[in-house]
């Protein structure tokens, strides 16, 4: 009986010895990658407003400035409180034409986007408006589709008569604006060459020796 009790534990460590309690590994993550902003092309110009860091995903997509919201979710009946919820944007992929690129594009468009689409007419007209909320509601995929549209020999044709009925010159070539910096610097460089200083670098430097005046 004896030699019972003293090999019992030794039993027990042997069988739950191969045992392990941790959880084991997966080959897998099932946590969602995080998304990347794709920047801009160099000849594009920069954004004013910038990516959205908070809600990336917008920056594919046209989202005219929505947002993912949070709030409470208040129970009226037996069990009264409050309950943390969040309210996703309306988002669908979209088929809308546009006249200028004259092809289907196939977006991401928010609810609230398209109800504003749908108000200016068509989405170039949507794209092409210049007011600030306009442009800040873009954000970075819209602000790329706008430049892609001005581009087009449609736009571009419709700029040049809209300048000629308002009298204004036509703008220059890339390769003419640069003439004309380097033309301005130049300029420059020799107006501040032929400046001579009128007077002497110490000539207006107080003398400390002296006491001031008005003092025994």
């Amino acid at each position: 009986m004896a030699g019972l009790q003293a090999k019992t534990p030794f039993c027990l460590s042997a069988a739950f010895r191969g045992l392990s309690f941790s959880t084991p590994k997966r080959s897998f993550s099932m946590t969602l990658a995080t998304q990347k902003t794709k920047p801009l092309p160099d000849y594009i110009p920069p954004y004013p407003y910038g990516p959205n860091r908070w809600f990336k995903q917008s920056n594919s997509g046209l989202y005219g400035g929505t947002m993912i919201q949070f709030g409470n979710k208040i129970s009226k009946g037996r069990n009264e409180g409050k309950t943390r919820r969040i309210w996703k944007p309306n988002v669908r992929r979209k088929k809308l034409w546009s006249d200028a690129l004259g092809e289907y594009l196939f977006i991401k468009v928010s609810h609230r986007a398209m109800r504003t689409i749908r108000k200016s007419g068509s989405l170039d007209n949507y794209l092409l408006g210049d007011q600030p909320g306009r442009i800040k509601e873009l954000g970075v995929f819209g602000w790329h589709l706008r430049w892609q549209v001005m581009q087009t020999p449609v736009m571009q044709e419709k700029f040049r008569q809209e300048r000629r009925r308002l009298g204004l010159r036509e703008p220059p070539s890339f390769e003419e604006w640069l003439k004309e910096r380097e033309a301005d610097v130049e300029a420059q460089i020799e107006s501040q060459l032929n400046i001579k200083p009128m007077t002497k670098p110490g000539a207006f430097k107080q003398n400390t020796n002296e006491p001031p005046t008005g003092t025994a």
